[in-house]
């Protein structure tokens, strides 16, 4: 998906206990023709481990004719993780890819030195409504590899592993988390899990990587005693034990890893280590320098505000 040129959402919530070190409520930004909330970048956290943005859709219900629609637009220095729900979106990039992603499957694509995609739903879903709903997260690459040539990758939800816990059920969407090691090739150390907990049960926040967040979906959770609702990521300090204690039936993505290589920057679609290749990024999607997208040619516009 893409982002916004210069805007992060507003920061709120108590210090918390010992353990927490930042309560991020995003904020609304519209995307495709409908609304997401934008937990990262923020002003009060930027990163989580390589993890530099992190929106969550819906959940939207789409009337027959309906449909989600990202126009063609670029990338650099970034994976883009994809992860739905409810609903489909179809994926199209510059590669030639054409791959419709569904709830509980990966879409993993590697921008590294540039790739244009759009995501938009299928003429199918389109005619018949849906709901949809997801997550969307943005890797920030290691800067040896923020280069690399664009890639993509689908991982269809029988490929993920899952985990059981008292109570709780969590599928490992990319990385090592709660013992389990999805199959998604990464180009750093990270975690990514979704989990789904009863009413009453716990969850272990291992301390396996020194970055580590939990965004709130839909529920309640508690940590030492405060409360979280929905629409919040708990960022917490390294090394501290953490349990994520569910008030209400929840589900919880959990996401982390190891601190980046340096500093990133961030500007509409674009991340890298160097403002300067930002800058060239600008010049060649405004000069057509970027593959074209099969079968979808509506490209969007470089802001200009």
């Amino acid at each position: 998906m893409t982002g916004q040129r210069a805007e992060t959402p507003d920061g709120g919530g108590p210090a918390g206990p010992t353990s927490i070190d930042t309560v991020i409520v995003p904020r609304m930004s519209d995307i495709g023709g409908f609304e997401v909330r934008r937990a990262l970048p923020s002003s009060r956290r930027r990163m989580v481990g390589p993890f530099i943005f992190l929106d969550e859709m819906g959940p939207a219900v789409l009337s027959p004719g309906q449909g989600l629609d990202v126009r063609p637009h670029p990338h650099i220095g970034l994976a883009t993780v994809t992860y739905l729900f409810s609903g489909e979106i179809v994926h199209r990039d510059s590669l030639g890819t054409i791959q419709p992603i569904r709830p509980g499957d990966v879409n993993w694509m590697t921008a590294g030195s540039g790739i244009a995609h759009s995501e938009r739903t299928g003429p199918e879903t389109r005619a018949a409504g849906h709901t949809l709903a997801g997550i969307q997260s943005w890797v920030a690459l290691p800067e040896a590899l923020e280069e690399a040539a664009p890639a993509f990758a689908h991982h269809a939800i029988a490929t993920l592993p899952v985990v059981d816990g008292e109570g709780w059920t969590a599928r490992v969407i990319a990385g090592s988390a709660l013992g389990a090691q999805a199959p998604v090739t990464t180009a750093s150390a990270l975690f990514y899990a979704d989990v789904t907990v009863e009413a009453g049960a716990r969850v272990p926040l291992e301390t396996e990587h020194e970055e580590r967040a939990a965004y709130v979906a839909s529920g309640s959770v508690s940590v030492s005693g405060d409360v979280f609702e929905a629409g919040r990521l708990i960022v917490f300090h390294p090394g501290e034990t953490v349990t994520l204690a569910a008030e209400t039936p929840c589900r919880l993505m959990l996401l982390g890893g190891e601190p980046m290589d340096g500093r990133r920057y961030i500007w509409w679609n674009f991340v890298s280590s160097r403002k300067e290749r930002i800058e060239q990024a600008k010049a060649d999607w405004t000069a057509g320098r970027f593959g074209p997208v099969p079968e979808d040619s509506e490209v969007m516009l470089l802001p200009t505000a």
